[in-house]
Parts: C-alpha cells; structure tokens; sequence
C-alpha cells in the first residue's frame, strides 16, 4: 500500500515521506469540518511556497506539480465543499477561488512569481478569518469549538 519498506536499506527521505502521509491521513480521519477546512488552506499555502521556491531554483517539475496540487485543492477542496446555499459569502468565495487557480494555472504556464504572490495576499485574509472563527468559538466555549 505504501510501498515497500519492509528493506532496512529504504532511503531515509522516502521512510520520512511515509511517516509524513501516515501522520496526515490519521489527522484527517480525526480532524472536524472546520479543522479539515484549514488543513486545505494549509495545503494551498504549502503547494503555492514549494511553487516559489521550485521557480527560483529552475525546477520546472516541482513547479508544475506543486500549482497543479494547489489548483486542485482550491477546485477539489475549498470550493466544491461550497455550501452555495448560504448566499452572497459562498458565491464571492467561489469566485475568488475561481480567480486563483486561474491566476496559479497563468504562473505554472509563465514561472510567474508576482502570480503566486497575489494568490498569497488573496487568500491571506480568507485562511486568517478561517483560523480567527476556530479562536472566537474556543474563547466562547461552545461545542463546535471543542470539536475542532
């Protein structure tokens, strides 16, 4: 399932690659909605970093795989899991995302890094907003927030 490493000779990276994703899936499989919401935006952010520096560094691989990852958790992610019903919030955060991965599928095609940086400020305010819902709930006390 994760390879095999049953090898005592496994490469190190490669034993800290399966520790990593194993580590991941148990904090999935654990997190709240509201939890799994920011591990998404943590992964964006990690996608569109790892972007930035395979841009500076001429790795034109890593680049590409870490914008497709971030189009994709934007699109997969954060905006499929859209609740449209909640009115004017939901469709100006499906837009925004819409108009990011736009712009990182632009910086994957040019090696954009101004690109990458307004998605960075773009979705700055909206992952701190995330993060300041799960601090405000805690200091109340409520359910939801002991959940998280």
């Amino acid at each position: 399932m994760y390879g095999n490493m049953s090898s005592p000779f496994a490469a190190r990276n490669q034993r800290a690659t399966l520790y990593a994703k194993v580590g991941l899936e148990t904090d999935v499989q654990a997190a709240s909605p509201h939890r799994l919401v920011a591990m998404l935006f943590d992964g964006v952010f990690d996608a569109m970093a790892q972007a930035v520096q395979a841009i500076q560094a001429g790795n034109i691989e890593l680049k590409g795989r870490s914008l497709t990852r971030a189009v994709r958790i934007l699109d997969e992610g954060l905006r499929a899991g859209l609740d449209m019903s909640a009115g004017q919030l939901a469709t100006d955060l499906r837009e925004l995302y819409g108009y990011v991965c736009m712009r990182l599928t632009q910086a994957n095609l040019h090696s954009d890094l101004a690109a990458i940086e307004e998605c960075q400020r773009l979705l700055g305010p909206v992952r701190e907003a995330w993060a300041g819902i799960s601090q405000t709930t805690a200091a109340l006390g409520s359910p939801a927030a002991r959940a998280a």
